[in-house]
């Protein structure tokens, strides 16, 4: 298959990418390097990226920005910002991706484990982690020709946590993070939302 990763330089795209290149033909694209540049906030950068990219079996999408903080800090232009980065960006790669991908297709974007498990400061990445789950389960529904699409649920990410400081949580390494995404990509499954916990 010719996969492209979006957010194939990040903690968790980079060894998505390393694991699916075992097998697969895989094309990174991002918003600072890789082979294809793209901005999931922006439609038309993500339609110039379809159009560069050539004929491609599965996208897998590990970006997107969202808000953390006190609800009593976050503004209208946080939620909105969190909305039209990791919510909207991801479901134009569907909406977008859909008329350009090969048939039996797969997508894979990524919400995370605060649709489920909230803390305090996380409303408006909930918002959008929860919004990503409840949009996969319903466009499956409405996709054509083979094609599926899935969410994989990532817990906290032990580099990530390192990066920031925090010992205070103990994540899972972003490699074992990466076998959800593998299985969406290679797999049957459609409109489903992977824990990542089920494939460790």
């Amino acid at each position: 298959m010719r996969i492209l990763v979006i957010g194939g330089t990040g903690t968790i795209g980079r060894e998505v990418a390393k694991a699916l290149a075992v097998n697969h033909e895989v094309v990174i694209a991002s918003r600072s390097g890789g082979v294809l540049r793209v901005d999931i906030a922006d439609q038309e950068s993500v339609e110039t990226m379809y159009r560069e990219a050539g004929a491609f079996d599965a996208v897998v999408c590990t970006a997107g920005s969202a808000r953390f903080g006190p609800l009593d800090d976050l503004e209208y232009e946080d939620f909105l910002f969190s909305f039209r980065n990791k919510l909207m960006g991801q479901i134009n790669l569907v909406r977008i991706g859909r008329n350009y991908i090969n048939d039996n297709g797969s997508f894979t974007l990524t919400s995370g484990i605060l649709a489920r498990e909230p803390m305090p400061g996380a409303s408006a990445i909930s918002m959008v982690n929860a919004g990503l789950e409840g949009f996969v389960r319903a466009a499956q529904l409405e996709l054509e020709r083979g094609v599926r699409v899935n969410v994989v649920s990532p817990v906290w990410v032990q580099e990530t946590l390192l990066a920031m400081g925090n010992k205070m949580l103990e994540g899972m390494p972003a490699a074992l993070v990466a076998r959800a995404y593998v299985a969406s990509v290679t797999g049957t499954m459609k409109g489903t939302v992977l824990d990542v916990n089920d494939f460790v």
